[in-house]
């Protein structure tokens, strides 16, 4: 498939859209679609803060992670899914799904009385959250063109921003005014809301009136590789990788990957349509979009163990402590997009972008225990700079380079390829921390003057789970000389050296989160190479700019021919 501008049935560099929708209309869509991200985006944000007490609550230590890692599979594994759906039916009826879908697991999550039934409850809230990104991304490309999308897209992602603000403090009020299960409560209103008005105004959205057909082979073989893959991924951040339960699940779900390939040359109806891969716009976009999600999704974990280890902040302080990247975010994500729509242009404002976070993950390689947080907000700012436009014009460059009727399945594959690459990121973030931790701290204790005994007995003892937030080093270590096979007199003088030992682990903590974002310049360069190679294809026009009806004389479709 050659790169291309051309919507099925229309003239070079025109949009027809769907439907006929007054203004008014699509922004009373468009307000929906937001609301229903706003879920999504507040749900991953509050409960984050209360899930300490949750555990706690519901006595479920062992189930701790998954409550994180079932969500994750989940919605990973239907976005793919759900951006097919959507082809087919149209969007409204799987967006409606998918939100109905995330209400129910909602409740059922506040109704939990036992871990295991939370952990399955979240599994079912993942299953709605993945239709609600690539959907909500696709009715944009179906009612705007994609000379106007820029103008809107950008609040895709200032909605995650705005919720990642907001979101600790209202997860913190929630739990103490109420309890825990008012966090999942709040999600019903404010879908309600979203649903009433996408029953209400939108329409199906649904180009043909052709048949189609279900890959279930393809969507089994799909299933089947991509759940080992991401658990490997996940276990990876705790157990060697070359374990079975890291290396082995990986391997599995790459090998079950291949099948899945020849499964879809062979099928008529592809999950994910292969050839949208031969488009150049399309594969080195996809492309670039992966190595994005790889290098900067490690600030959004490692920095928070930065300001609230070495720097002894809160949970919700460290996420406030965040805010010039989130700000960043923000203009860099809304901004790019009004560029997009105002010049026509977008290649060299990826490169800008992709260019800004290389600089700001360079600038974060000389993080020390002592920088100061002016410092380290500019630092923030440019990488947020740089990320907001990854989020917002590279979603445009795919949907103007791939025909209309694809349209959903070529989004959600870009959310599918962000999520994989944001995950193997935080694996390979995670293994590399776990390898130069123990190394770093050895080399910090020794320079703060800490004999070699000590330095020794003390410098292998502390790895990532052993520096989490809220652990008291001081109290560690003094149980540990407690616990040592020294002598007493050594002991004591142990004891009197415990401030310099706190002092060289949170400089080795703060040396080793710099190390980190190397691989975040690393994988930046990759991304801008792959940038270089999307050609800068014109953005189609609205059809009504050719002659068409006026958008003013358009008329909303009925909501009974939504179905």
């Amino acid at each position: 498939m050659e790169d291309h501008a051309v919507s099925p049935g229309g003239h070079p560099g025109e949009f027809t859209p769907i439907a006929v929708i007054t203004p008014r209309h699509r922004m009373e869509i468009l307000g929906a679609i937001l609301l229903a991200l706003l879920l999504v985006a507040l749900d991953q944000t509050i409960i984050g803060v209360a899930l300490p007490r949750i555990v706690a609550s519901l006595h479920g230590t062992e189930f701790y992670t998954w409550t994180i890692t079932i969500y994750l599979l989940t919605s990973t594994i239907t976005v793919p899914f759900w951006g097919k759906l959507s082809d087919i039916y149209g969007r409204r009826t799987p967006l409606m799904a998918g939100i109905t879908i995330f209400l129910v697991g909602s409740a059922l999550c506040g109704l939990s009385q036992e871990m295991w039934q939370l952990v399955l409850f979240r599994g079912i809230q993942g299953i709605g959250a993945g239709a609600l990104f690539p959907i909500a991304l696709a009715v944009i490309g179906d009612l705007f063109s994609p000379a106007e999308r820029g103008k809107y897209q950008g609040l895709f992602a200032a909605v995650f921003g705005f919720a990642a603000l907001i979101g600790p403090l209202a997860g913190g009020l929630l739990t103490d005014a109420f309890s825990w299960h008012a966090i999942f409560y709040v999600n019903i209103p404010v879908g309600l809301v979203s649903l009433v008005v996408i029953w209400r105004v939108m329409p199906s959205l649904r180009r043909d009136g052709v048949t189609h057909s279900l890959d279930f082979l393809g969507a089994a073989v799909f299933t089947a590789a991509v759940a080992p893959f991401l658990i490997g991924l996940t276990n990876g951040q705790s157990a060697d990788l070359l374990t079975p339960e890291v290396g082995g699940l990986i391997a599995l779900g790459l090998v079950i990957f291949l099948i899945f390939l020849l499964v879809e040359r062979r099928a008529t109806e592809p999950i994910i349509p292969l050839d949208l891969f031969k488009g150049r716009a399309y594969s080195a976009s996809i492309a670039a979009v992966f190595l994005a999600s790889f290098g900067f999704f490690s600030a959004i974990v490692f920095l928070p163990l930065y300001f609230q280890v070495v720097e002894g902040n809160s949970a919700l302080e460290s996420g406030y402590l965040m805010y010039p990247l989130l700000i960043g975010l923000m203009i860099g994500s809304i901004g790019s997009g009004q560029i997009v729509a105002r010049t026509g242009r977008y290649k060299a404002l990826t490169l800008i972008s992709l260019a800004l976070v290389a600089i700001g993950s360079f600038l974060m390689t000389n993080l020390q225990a002592d920088t100061e947080y002016a410092i380290l907000a500019i630092w923030m700012l440019i990488l947020g700079l740089g990320i907001g436009p990854t989020l917002a014009v590279f979603t445009i460059v795919i949907q103007n380079a791939v025909p209309m009727d694809k349209l959903g399945s070529a989004t959600s594959s870009m959310t599918f390829f962000r999520q994989i690459g944001g995950s193997i990121g935080l694996a390979v973030a995670g293994t590399f921390f776990g390898s130069r931790i123990v190394t770093n701290i050895g080399t910090q204790i020794t320079a703060a003057g800490v004999p070699p005994q000590f330095a020794s007995q003390f410098g292998g003892n502390f790895d990532r789970n052993s520096l989490g937030a809220g652990v008291d080093l001081a109290a560690a270590l003094k149980t540990a000389i407690a616990a040592a096979p020294i002598p007493d007199v050594l002991k004591e003088s142990a004891l009197g050296l415990v401030p310099a030992i706190v002092d060289a682990i949170h400089q080795a903590m703060a040396i080793t989160i710099g190390e980190v974002f190397w691989l975040g310049v690393i994988a930046m360069i990759l991304a801008i190479g792959a940038a270089v190679l999307i050609p800068e294809l014109p953005l189609r026009a609205h059809a009504r700019e050719r002659g068409a009806v006026a958008e003013t004389e358009l008329v909303a479709a009925p909501a009974v021919d939504a179905m």
